[in-house]
């Protein structure tokens, strides 16, 4: 990913590009013993942040991996312009943007929080997770123009390149999504999908808390799913296909209907598969029908801080251990100073398996998720209350 080396430099010159505002927003101090420092910016519509570290001899700044944007370009463009703005000594460089390169198709691409209020251009809606190289997708989205697809991958890569072929082969029925679908499925409403495809799942044998099959995906999948709509997995693993028939089957979902499959073609294939076939390895396919209409998710409340307000010494009286809930956990990894009177918080919270990475900024006016809010599930609710009320308490001890 792209970074820059930079011979070290007096940082007070950031102060100045901060005040004029047309890049740099802020800048924040990490209160450990490092000088690392991590940088607010606001470009093209886009809101995240820059890591800048110390290495001894020379600093390195570098994206986010929590706030950064999908498009690496973008990401190029900014290092250049602060690295230009600062006039500070570039030891080394990756932030040559070949013009040549197709642009990421925009317009397919869809961030996690616009499935707040998602308007849908078409009746029909199938889902496609970790879609790899996109090849199924893609064959898929053509085969049925009348559907929508949505293409959920968590590799940023994968997602960059299937974004262009989207706009090289001129696909308008699919939208990706750079996420995790054990979180994304929670977003959408009931009965609304025809078909879910997990095809070739990473298996996860050493840590099978990963797998993207579980009693949970199993769940959202059944109440997304239209009735009559099917989960379709698709697997060349024998220990990943016995684990998930027997979640499918000791599921507490009273009616579905489950097909079992054996060496099934389809009509296209990945190169993965095909390399499976020629080694005459045995491929799995699991259908999960869904038999009855869901009920709609309840409405869950806003991650609001109510009143909370930045007071001296905050920083120093918030725990440094985990703090364990009942089916969650809060952990603020790294602290960092804004000025005097604000903080950048660096926090894992949620589920053990599926926690959420956000940055929380508080200050005399107020204190708020910096970039975008945690997605909206009940686990992630309950942690955040255990936020407010760690703050609630931190600020009540810097008061008395």
């Amino acid at each position: 990913m792209p970074h820059l080396k930079l011979k070290p430099f007096d940082h007070d010159i950031i102060n100045a590009e901060i005040e004029k505002g047309e890049l740099l927003t802020f800048r924040a101090k990490a209160i450990d013993e490092t000088k690392d420092e991590v940088w607010g910016v606001s470009y093209k519509g886009e809101i995240f942040l820059l890591q800048l570290k110390f290495d001894g001899t020379s600093e390195l700044l570098k994206y986010d991996k929590i706030t950064r944007p999908l498009k690496v370009t973008l990401l190029k463009e900014v290092l250049e312009q602060i690295a230009t703005k600062l006039n500070v000594e570039v030891e080394y460089s990756n932030i040559a943007i070949a013009s040549a390169k197709p642009p990421l198709a925009s317009e397919a691409f869809k961030k996690i929080e616009d499935f707040k209020e998602m308007v849908y251009p078409k009746k029909k809606i199938a889902i496609e997770v970790g879609f790899g190289s996109g090849r199924h997708l893609m064959y898929q989205a053509k085969k049925n123009p009348d559907t929508l697809f949505i293409g959920l991958e968590i590799h940023t890569p994968s997602a960059q390149q299937v974004l262009k072929q989207i706009t090289i082969q001129g696909i308008e029925n699919i939208w990706i999504v750079n996420y995790d679908a054990r979180l994304f499925l929670e977003m959408l409403p009931s009965n609304q999908c025809e078909r879910i495809y997990v095809h070739f799942p990473v298996p996860w044998d050493k840590r099978p808390h990963r797998r993207v099959i579980s009693k949970g995906f199993l769940e959202e999948s059944m109440r997304v799913l239209k009735q009559g709509g099917q989960l379709e997995l698709r697997t060349d693993s024998d220990t990943y296909f016995r684990y998930s028939l027997e979640t499918f089957l000791h599921s507490e979902i009273p009616k579905t209907n489950i097909e079992i499959r054996k060496n099934q073609a389809l009509e296209i294939i990945s190169k993965y598969e095909a390399r499976w076939l020629r080694q005459s390895k045995d491929i799995y396919d699991v259908y999960v029908t869904s038999l009855e209409i869901s009920k709609e998710r309840l409405s869950l409340e806003d991650f609001s801080f109510d009143e909370i307000k930045y007071q001296n010494n905050l920083e120093k009286v918030l725990p440094k251990e985990t703090v364990i809930g009942e089916n969650f956990f809060v952990h603020f990894e790294r602290i960092y100073k804004i000025g005097e009177n604000a903080l950048l918080i660096r926090c894992s919270f949620g589920s053990f398996d599926r926690p959420e990475h956000r940055y929380i900024t508080i200050d005399k006016s107020g204190a708020s998720y910096y970039a975008s809010n945690p997605i909206k599930m009940v686990v992630t609710i309950a942690a955040h209350r255990t936020i407010v009320e760690i703050f609630r308490k931190g600020v009540k001890i810097c008061l008395t």
